[in-house]
């Protein structure tokens, strides 16, 4: 995976796989602190203690037509690359919750990628789904939340092809917005 929003896709995918009807993603940007982290958490079924044993071996997997999971290993690979780390908690039943930290400015850092992409195709691929995403720079913050926005269109599907264009308008503007304050 070449950007941290492939990472995000793939876990994301797995709470949805999972059962999750609510889905957290917080991503910190902390300059003072040279740190880049990133947490996402569910409502799923959760991972049982032998598979969470496993869960960053790259030749396991719980998929039945896979021979490899990759995805679990190579965040974990790419965090402790930027002298960052991983941790993953869950309880069955109960949810998971994955965390990753990264050097902030480490050379073998990967992108954090097109995150307004990423959020739109979650928000229209799964409107059913009660998506949460903040994100802070330096302090500053932008809060995603898929029920108030759904409650601030009337109760529309987030889906509707008329939409996507102003979501990813609305997206993308309040991250400038908190890209731009947090440089300051």
């Amino acid at each position: 995976m070449k950007e941290i929003c492939e990472n995000i896709i793939d876990i994301v995918n797995n709470s949805i796989s999972a059962g999750a009807t609510v889905v957290e993603i917080e991503i910190e940007e902390n300059t003072d602190r040279d740190l880049l982290s990133l947490s996402i958490s569910d409502n799923g079924k959760g991972i049982d203690s032998d598979t969470l044993r496993n869960i960053s071996d790259p030749f396991f997997t719980t998929k039945s037509k896979k021979k490899v999971g990759m995805g679990t290993s190579l965040l974990k690979f790419h965090a402790e690359l930027t002298g960052g780390n991983f941790e993953i908690e869950s309880k069955p039943g109960k949810g998971t919750r994955v965390k990753a930290t990264f050097g902030l400015n480490h050379v073998d850092r990967q992108p954090l990628g097109d995150i307004t992409g990423t959020l739109l195709l979650f928000l229209t691929g799964n409107p059913e789904i009660h998506l949460i995403y903040k994100h802070i720079i330096n302090g500053n913050s932008f809060i995603l939340d898929s029920l108030e926005v759904k409650n601030a269109l009337g109760g529309v599907k987030l889906n509707r092809p008329e939409l996507r264009t102003i979501l990813r308008n609305y997206i993308q503007s309040n991250l400038d917005a908190v890209k731009s304050e947090g440089s300051e």
